[in-house]
């Protein structure tokens, strides 16, 4: 066992009382110490001691009971956390503006925020992604899913069914224009375009009249 105990307090009790043991047991041969030029006998030194223990467990008490007193006192502030908060919230709407009444509960009125115009609209831009993000729906939107249109979007009327066109035809290709040659003499005349004649089938000359046979009695 170290002839130092340690710091805590109930290895430092049970030195003192090893202490106490050991004079009492050798009383009859420790007649007295010298203690600082002072000699004290072993009844001075136990009674030394023992108050050094019993201040010890007044401490020990007393460190218990305030901790109880702490435990309590958390949980009356938890079970009133309430109501304080809804009596302070009732004397801001009661005597809104009225900032010597307000004073005089400890209050103070509140700070309306100010914002700037770019604060505002960066607060609207993080709203709107934060909207679309989540998927939030307003009451117009929710209005319009229904079991038929689960995901409200609106309905939109089936296109009747045409015939496809038909293809145009490709245009014959046009062949580019000849390019006269560069330093090139005079053009050659163009030659006589001859029209074939389609020959004509002659037409038969019309048979003559014959005169109709009269009989004549003799």
């Amino acid at each position: 066992m170290p002839n130092t105990p340690k710091k805590n307090r109930t290895d430092a009790n049970v030195a003192d009382q090893r202490l106490i043991d050991g004079l009492q047991k050798h009383a009859a041969t420790i007649t007295s110490l010298v203690i600082a030029g002072v000699a004290m006998t072993p009844t001075d030194i136990i009674g030394t001691l023992q108050a050094r223990i019993a201040s010890s467990a007044v401490s020990t008490t007393t460190r218990a009971a305030f901790r109880a007193a702490v435990a309590a006192e958390k949980d009356e502030r938890a079970k009133t956390k309430a109501l304080v908060s809804a009596v302070r919230q009732a004397l801001m709407v009661a005597f809104a503006g009225q900032i010597d009444t307000l004073s005089d509960f400890g209050l103070a009125p509140r700070k309306v925020p100010v914002l700037t115009p770019d604060q505002k609209l960066a607060a609207a831009k993080k709203a709107k992604a934060t909207r679309e993000a989540r998927h939030t729906l307003g009451k117009v939107q929710k209005s319009k899913i229904t079991g038929d249109n689960p995901t409200g979007a609106p309905a939109v009327a089936p296109s009747p069914v045409t015939a496809a066109p038909a293809p145009a035809p490709n245009p014959a290709p046009v062949a580019p224009p000849a390019t006269a040659p560069v330093n090139a003499g005079p053009a050659p005349a163009a030659a006589p375009v001859v029209t074939p004649v389609t020959p004509v089938a002659p037409v038969p000359a019309p048979a003559p009249a014959v005169a109709p046979t009269q009989n004549t009695k003799s």
